[in-house]
């Protein structure tokens, strides 16, 4: 077992020909949760053998690889094509493994600081950061330790080209409101796992309004659930940790939360 796990290592270390096919079973498997065969991805992989290599390696979550790659890839193609067709790519294949069943968080994470690091040496040979998306604010609900969740989202947010203000765990109503007030994000994602601290949300709510802050407040987790978001204004509900990105989407198109609730509740 032990040798397997230093062979897998070894393996990811590499830097394959750029003409091999990703090999999707060489991952790691959630202890005790169903086991479901890899699937193949290769028809969301870019075409060019140096831009497949950069995806490579952030399906591998290995930033160093990442590196290496870009930097090969930046002798033939721009920056932002790089980032578009190489790292993005990637990342798309690593979220396609997530909803499958085939990623779990610590493969989701590490493919996230993958890509991070291939977007900062595109950023340098810009000279500039690359354009985000739009700006979200994510936190774990007051009294809430429970954080995976939330990880999970920031994760994919970022991959997508999201820039994330990470409050982290157990953050006070008040902390959030002043921290949309100063940043103001296009959306707030909250997480909860308890029953007992999914109730700052409708506060959350009901303080962004007193305000005037007309921002949406997108809500998950394992205690949460869309009857009980949908029993205050200006919140969404999202079932599962993809389903932050889609609504992030929806809020960049300036969609108000009444019409996102009609894209992703069901």
């Amino acid at each position: 077992m032990v040798s397997s796990a230093i062979e897998l290592s070894a393996k990811r270390r590499q830097l394959a020909p750029a003409t091999a096919k990703v090999d999707f079973s060489l991952i790691f498997r959630k202890y005790g949760a169903p086991r479901k065969e890899a699937l193949p991805y290769d028809y969301i992989l870019p075409a060019e053998p140096e831009l497949v290599r950069v995806a490579r390696a952030v399906i591998n979550g290995n930033p160093l690889e990442a590196e290496d790659a870009v930097k090969i890839a930046l002798g033939k193609f721009d920056p932002l094509t790089v980032i578009s067709e190489g790292l993005t790519k990637g990342m798309n294949v690593v979220s396609r493994m997530w909803d499958d069943g085939v990623y779990f968080l610590p493969e989701v994470v590490n493919s996230a600081d993958a890509m991070q690091a291939g977007v900062k040496i595109c950023e340098e040979k810009m000279g500039r950061a690359a354009e985000r998306k739009g700006r979200i604010i994510a936190h774990v609900a007051e009294g809430d330790i429970h954080d995976i969740g939330k990880n999970i989202v920031v994760a994919l947010l970022r991959a997508n080209g999201f820039e994330v203000i990470d409050l982290g765990r157990d953050v006070p109503v008040r902390t959030v409101v002043e921290t949309a007030k100063r940043e103001r994000p296009i959306a707030i994602m909250g997480t909860a796992l308890m029953t007992t601290t999914m109730t700052a949300f409708p506060r959350l709510a009901g303080e962004l309004k007193r305000e005037g802050l007309e921002i949406l407040l997108a809500c998950g987790g394992g205690a949460v659930n869309q009857e009980f978001v949908e029993t205050f204004e200006g919140s969404a509900f999202g079932d599962k940790a993809a389903d932050a990105v889609k609504i992030a989407e929806l809020a960049l198109q300036g969609l108000s939360w009444r019409e996102i609730r009609g894209r992703v509740h069901k």
